[in-house]
């Protein structure tokens, strides 16, 4: 019999990624830290804090002792925020059968020692796992409906991209697999600190030009990290590049773009984040990409600009002007 797929993580997005996994008819176990919340999961029948217009298929099953799940589980799929995720992953340590097959979907760098995620689970676990991260355009509303919706399974070992790729993969939901994973990993998480600058240009009322102008010249950064880290060009213009890029930085469902909105609007960093009510993984990540291209004497402007705005230093007017103020130069330097 085989065993149920672990997700880690009652947010919008695990939720999401469960029901699409129950929907295919795998046993899914749904794990969330806040006990009260998985209750209200079991009695409602869907998760009403985050989406409430779906109810969960046959096979999902939220739980609240991860302990028990991983006694249990060898296959487990994480959508906690980037912040949260090594300790979660010291858990899986302690408790989790040694061949394990994990499935990252957050997007971002660790604070501190600027590790993809696959990096962190390889810190955490070392050879007890062969970990994949999914990646893609893909907002959990649309994906919890049933909206047509295409993603991407990265990892050095294939044949768990494509195992999960199979547990995944529908009529609505396509996947694809890639061997790219540090490619992957950092269009997922340079894209949020480009929506944030979106926002913040959006929210000034720069227009469709500037917009445009930003997505393109924003992709020119993530290819410039991501090469020197070790991706490969091509993988940026894929999904989890251009196609990430241009969703979240033109859509409201995205956090960070709603995040730059409101910092452009008047709203200070703890008023936004109290408004969105969600984690804004850019915020924290733009931080860690500064660093990264410092570190590697990588020009990042926009980013750069973004992090002066989210620390206080600037404001999103004079970020702005910093940016079109800069020397003319070649466009492909």
């Amino acid at each position: 019999m085989q065993k149920p797929v672990l997700v880690v993580g009652a947010g919008s997005w695990g939720t999401a990624l469960a029901m699409v996994l129950a929907g295919n008819g795998h046993s899914v176990y749904l794990w969330g830290r806040d006990a009260k919340h998985i209750a209200e999961l079991k009695a409602q029948g869907c998760n009403k804090r985050y989406l409430p217009d779906t109810i969960f298929p046959v096979g999902l099953l939220p739980v609240d002792d991860l302990e028990f799940c991983l006694g249990e589980c060898e296959e487990i799929v994480i959508a906690v925020p980037c912040v949260g995720m090594r300790s979660v992953l010291e858990i899986i340590h302690q408790y989790g059968h040694h061949n394990l097959k994990i499935c990252i979907t957050c997007k971002g760098l660790e604070a501190t020692t600027h590790y993809l995620n696959h990096q962190v689970v390889e810190d955490c676990l070392g050879d007890k796992a062969s970990t994949v991260v999914l990646s893609g355009p893909s907002f959990a509303k649309e994906v919890a409906a049933g909206l047509p919706t295409a993603v991407t399974i990265a990892g050095s070992n294939l044949e768990t991209a494509n195992w999960f790729a199979e547990k995944f993969h529908n009529e609505v939901f396509r996947t694809y697999t890639h061997d790219d994973i540090t490619g992957v990993e950092v269009g997922g998480a340079v894209k949020n600190v480009m929506a944030i600058a979106a926002g913040i240009v959006d929210g000034l009322g720069f227009g469709s030009n500037t917009r445009a102008a930003l997505i393109t010249r924003g992709l020119a950064e993530i290819i410039r990290l991501g090469v020197v880290l070790g991706g490969r060009q091509e993988t940026f213009m894929g999904l989890t590049g251009l196609g990430d890029l241009i969703l979240t930085c033109t859509d409201d469902q995205s956090r960070n773009r709603r995040f730059g909105l409101e910092l452009a609007r008047g709203a200070t960093v703890s008023e936004a984040c109290a408004h969105i009510g969600q984690a804004i993984e850019g915020m924290k990540t733009s931080q860690e990409v500064f660093q990264l291209a410092l570190k590697n004497n990588i020009e990042m402007p926009i980013t750069e600009q973004v992090c002066k705005v989210v620390s206080g230093e600037v404001s999103p007017s004079d970020a702005v002007k910093a940016l079109l103020m800069r020397e003319q130069r070649q466009e492909l330097d």
